[in-house]
């Protein structure tokens, strides 16, 4: 038992009815995510409110002061079986040389959470996406590799839409039994921080690719566009692909207010959008996916890595879009 659940428990031992929490945010941001699990295997999960820190810590002053604090709520909480299933979306432009049967991806999670309308987390991947697509179809130049763009679901409950796929089509990081297109696929992009424009690209440990991105991002260095970092950052989808030894890479964007107002709050809406910052990202991706799909040779790749057993990510903590490390 993951120590929330332990914590949820002990909680309804003790006869809680609700469970109140401060939000991170300030100025009427609120920061509001799962508030328990999904699995309908498991107990449903106490209703749970997540408050601004000037009421919560209001209602901490007067229960210091011993003046009574009287909350009204009318929340029932349940998990709804009857769509049990998320989806991805999948869309290509098929390649015309010879090799039309090895792939090029992109893509982006189509999901959000719901204190928002999913406006930056992440309309602006999904639509940076479909616009890169776009472009490419418009100027109509030869492809040699076939092109494939995916809008991810499940990806705020742990990168679900995205492994499933993975696992399908090119192979199980449990035991690492790969299928034969996992030969096929040269790399996959992702875009999932926000609304900011791309700024650069992480290596994800791959040095062999910073060479082969410097002289893509040449065109663009006007743009603000040119940082080469070998690190990983997770919480996102590329690791599904990464996880299996294929490249997959997630760029380095402004963060613009993302952690501080967006990122799975109440203020996560179509205001917070930059256009002018979007249309930068789907050109650079265009580009990117382009020369992918044409440069003679796949794109290198790390060795194999071992196989990794599963250890699922608690349905409370899921895996998100962020720009470190896993979330």
């Amino acid at each position: 038992m993951h120590m929330q659940e332990k914590i949820a428990q002990f909680l309804k031992d003790e006869g809680a009815v609700l469970v109140l929490s401060e939000s991170r945010g300030d100025g009427g941001t609120v920061f509001a995510q799962s508030g328990g699990p999904y699995d309908p295997k498991k107990p449903v999960a106490l209703p749970a409110v997540a408050l601004m820190p000037e009421q919560y810590n209001r209602i901490a002053r007067l229960m210091d002061h011993k003046i009574p604090v009287k909350l009204e709520f009318n929340i029932e909480n349940e998990i709804d079986e009857s769509h049990p299933d998320c989806f991805n979306i999948i869309g290509e432009i098929p390649g015309a040389g010879k090799h039309k049967d090895e792939i090029v991806m992109l893509g982006a999670h189509f999901d959000s959470w719901h204190g928002g309308t999913g406006a930056t987390d992440n309309g602006a991947g999904s639509a940076v996406m479909m616009e890169a697509v776009r472009v490419l179809k418009a100027v109509n130049l030869p492809l040699d590799r076939t092109v494939r763009i995916a809008l991810w679901g499940g990806e705020e409950e742990g990168l679900l839409g995205s492994r499933a796929y993975v696992k399908e089509r090119f192979g199980d990081r449990e035991t690492m039994k790969l299928t034969a297109d996992h030969a096929k696929l040269s790399g996959y992009f992702n875009y999932d921080n926000g609304t900011g424009k791309i700024r650069g690209v992480y290596l994800q440990g791959n040095d062999m690719m910073r060479p082969i991105f410097a002289a893509w991002f040449e065109p663009f260095k006007d743009m603000g566009a040119s940082t080469l970092s070998i690190r990983n950052t997770g919480g996102t989808d590329h690791l599904s692909f990464d996880a299996v030894g294929l490249p997959g890479f997630q760029f380095i964007q402004d963060p613009m207010d993302y952690e501080t107002r967006t990122h799975h709050s109440n203020l996560d809406m179509y205001d917070r959008i930059q256009a002018g910052d979007l249309m930068q990202a789907s050109t650079i991706i265009a580009s990117f996916v382009y020369n992918t799909a044409n440069r003679p040779e796949m794109l290198p790749r790390k060795p194999l890595p071992k196989p990794q057993p599963e250890h699922p990510v608690p349905a409370t903590q899921p895996a998100s879009g962020g720009p470190t490390t896993g979330r």
